[in-house]
C-alpha cells in the first residue's frame, strides 16, 4: 500500500474476534485486540490511516443461539457493548469509524431472498428456506441495524468523540435508477425503488422516519420509530459512506394484494439492466454489474439534492472479472476493462463534486481478490491478483500500476469530465478548471483501497 501511495486502508473488525460470545459479559479476548493494535499501527507507521467497519455482517453465532441476532431489539445494546470496546481500545489512533457496511445487503440477502447468512426467507423464495418472512424479518432487521447504528454513533458523539477527535458513520449501497421507460408508472415505481434500497436507511438518519411509500406499501409489517428513537436516529453520523457499482432500469411490478408479502415485490417496481434486449452498459462478470459512469455522478447530485449534502467517502467502487483457472498467469494481469472502470467513474465523481457534492474520499473495491459473500471466489475485484492454489502469493495487475502511476503523477494528465455544453474538457484545458483541480487535490488526499477482512481469512 506504502508504495502504490494509498493514504487510506478500509478494513472491518470481528465482533467475535473481540467478544467470542458477542457480549461484553462473556470476556474480552485480548488476543483480538492485540491483532487490531498490530494492524493499525503497521498501518499508521506507513502513513496509512485506518478507516474501520464495526460490522460487515458476521453475526455473532451465540447471539443468533441466544435470541435470533438483529431479529432482536436485545442486540441493540451488545452491539454498542462491542463498538465501545473498539472505541476504548483504538479509538486513540481510529479517526472514521463505520458502524455497518451496507445494512439493505444484510437485510435482504440474508432475510428476504435467503441466500446469504443466516438465510431465511419465505418457503415460496428461491432459496427455499426452512424458516422465515420475506415480508417481515427484513424490515425488522432493519429497524434493529438503524437503532443499532444510532446507539453507537450517539455514544461515540457524547463520550469520545470529544477527547478522540474522530467521525463515526454508516455505509449505504445503493444502484441509480432509470425508468425503463417514459410512462407514468415507470418513472413513479423508479422513485420508490430508490426509497426502498437507499431511502430505507437515509431516510431515518436524515429525517428520522421512512420514506412514506414504505410506510404505506409495508403498512404493519414496517416498524415504527417512537419519538424518542426518532430524535435518537435523526442525524446520529458525521459522515455516509456510500457503495457504487452499477445502475439499473426500473419498471412497474402489480401489487400483490397481500398474497405471499415479500420485500421482493413490495416496492411494486422490478430492476433490469437491459432495455429492448440492449444492456444499459458492458456487463462485468457478475450478472448484476454493469459498467456506467453517468450513474455514479446522478446519484451523488441525488443525495445531494435530497438529502442536505451530507459528507461522503465513496467506500467501495469496482468492477469484477471471472475467475479463469485456465489463463495463463501473464493474461489474467492484464484488466484494462478494470482501469477504463475506475478512470470513468474518478471522471464521474470529479463531475458531481463539480457540481457540489460534498465528497471527501474515494476506496476502490478491493486492494486484492476476495471471497464475495454471493459469489465466492469465482469472480476477482481486486488491483492485485491471489493465487489461490499456491499460497495466496499476490501479484499486482495492471490495474494497480495504473493506480500508483495516478497518485503520483500531475492529474491534469489522467481525468477529464463532462462539460455542461456537452463537450468533453481535459482538467488543465481552461482556467475555470482550476478550481476542478484543487477539488480533485482534496479528495484524493483521502484516496485508498479496501479489503474485506472476514473471519475465514483470520
Amino acid at each position: 500500500m506504502k508504495d502504490m501511495g494509498m493514504d487510506a486502508y478500509r478494513f472491518s473488525i470481528s465482533w467475535t474476534r473481540i467478544l467470542p460470545d458477542g457480549t461484553l459479559r462473556g470476556g474480552v479476548n485480548r488476543e483480538g485486540i492485540k491483532y487490531y493494535n498490530n494492524l493499525i499501527d503497521e498501518l499508521l507507521s506507513k502513513g496509512v490511516q485506518p478507516f474501520v467497519t464495526l460490522f460487515h455482517w458476521d453475526s455473532p453465532q451465540g447471539l443468533e443461539d441466544k435470541y435470533g441476532g438483529f431479529l432482536s431489539p436485545n442486540i441493540i445494546n451488545d452491539y454498542k457493548d462491542f463498538a465501545e470496546v473498539c472505541f476504548k481500545e483504538f479509538g486513540d489512533r481510529v479517526k472514521h469509524w463505520i458502524t455497518l457496511n451496507e445494512p439493505w445487503s444484510f437485510c435482504v440477502w440474508g432475510y428476504a431472498e435467503g441466500v446469504s447468512a443466516p438465510g431465511r426467507c419465505s418457503p415460496w423464495e428461491k432459496a427455499n428456506c426452512s424458516v422465515g418472512d420475506s415480508g417481515r424479518e427484513p424490515y425488522t432487521v432493519g429497524h434493529h441495524q438503524i437503532l443499532a447504528h444510532a446507539a453507537a454513533a450517539r455514544l461515540y458523539k457524547q463520550k469520545y468523540k470529544g477527547m478522540q477527535k474522530g467521525k463515526i458513520g454508516i455505509t449505504l449501497v445503493a444502484n441509480w435508477v432509470i425508468p425503463i421507460s417514459r410512462s407514468k408508472s415507470s418513472i413513479a415505481a423508479t422513485k420508490r425503488s430508490m426509497e426502498f434500497m437507499l431511502g430505507w436507511f437515509l431516510d431515518p438518519l436524515c429525517r428520522g422516519d421512512y420514506p412514506r411509500s414504505m410506510k404505506v406499501l409495508v403498512g404493519n409489517r414496517l416498524p415504527q420509530f417512537t419519538k424518542i428513537q426518532s430524535k435518537l436516529v435523526k442525524g446520529a453520523f458525521d459522515f455516509i459512506g456510500l457503495n457504487y457499482y452499477t445502475t439499473n432500469y426500473v419498471g412497474s411490478l402489480p401489487p400483490s394484494k397481500g398474497i405471499r408479502n415479500s420485500y421482493s415485490t413490495d416496492a411494486q417496481a422490478i430492476r433490469t439492466g437491459v432495455r429492448n434486449g440492449v444492456p444499459i452498459g458492458p456487463q462485468a462478470a457478475s450478472p448484476w454489474l454493469y459498467v456506467y459512469p453517468q450513474g455514479f455522478r446522478d446519484l451523488l447530485l441525488y443525495i445531494k439534492d435530497n438529502y442536505h449534502n451530507p459528507t461522503i467517502y465513496i467506500t467501495e467502487n469496482g468492477t469484477n472479472e471471472a475467475n479463469n483457472k485456465s489463463l495463463p498467469l501473464k493474461e489474467a494481469l492484464k484488466d484494462d476493462a478494470r482501469i477504463e472502470y475506475h478512470h470513468r467513474h474518478l471522471d464521474a465523481l470529479l463531475s458531481a463534486i463539480r457540481d457540489g457534492a460534498n465528497v471527501k474520499g474515494y476506496f476502490a473495491w478491493s486492494l486484492l481478490d476476495d471471497f464475495e459473500w454471493t459469489s465466492g471466489y469465482t469472480v476477482r475485484f481486486g488491483l492485485h491478483f491471489v493465487d489461490y492454489d499456491h499460497g495466496l502469493k499476490r501479484y499486482p495487475k495492471r490495474s494497480a500500476g495504473w493506480f500508483k502511476k495516478f497518485l503520483k503523477d500531475d492529474l491534469t494528465d489522467q481525468l477529464e469530465t463532462n462539460d455542461k455544453d456537452g463537450g468533453v474538457v481535459r482538467v488543465a484545458d481552461c482556467d475555470r478548471c482550476l478550481t476542478d483541480y484543487a477539488v480533485v487535490l482534496k479528495y484524493i488526499a483521502r484516496l485508498g483501497f479496501e479489503f474485506k477482512t472476514l473471519p475465514t481469512q483470520y
